[in-house]
């Protein structure tokens, strides 16, 4: 149920091609792995918006690919993230 979900929020808001593969690929390392992403993928996240944002992350964590990752510290990361990216995207530049 989740799954459909989901794919009809990414498919209704063109959540993927607003951001673009590489910016998702990006977003999807610092949030899986890393923990750090550019001031320029942040600045895509943010225009995906939220809801997007969290569908992404959501079918990421359905796709049976990425079965031994944490949900739980995914979704915390993936938080973690937007928040940093809003403040980096609100905060004036130098």
């Amino acid at each position: 149920m989740a799954t459909k979900e989901n794919e009809k929020i990414i498919k209704e808001n063109n959540c993927e091609t607003k951001m673009g593969l590489p910016y998702i690929i990006e977003a999807f390392t610092a949030i899986s792995k890393t923990g750090s992403i550019s001031n320029k993928c942040c600045s895509k996240l943010v225009v995906l918006e939220k809801v997007c944002h969290s569908a992404l992350v959501k079918r990421t964590l359905e796709n049976p690919l990425f079965k031994d990752l944490n949900p739980a510290t995914i979704i915390a990361k993936s938080i973690k993230t937007w928040n940093n990216c809003l403040a980096v995207i609100d905060s004036p530049s130098p």
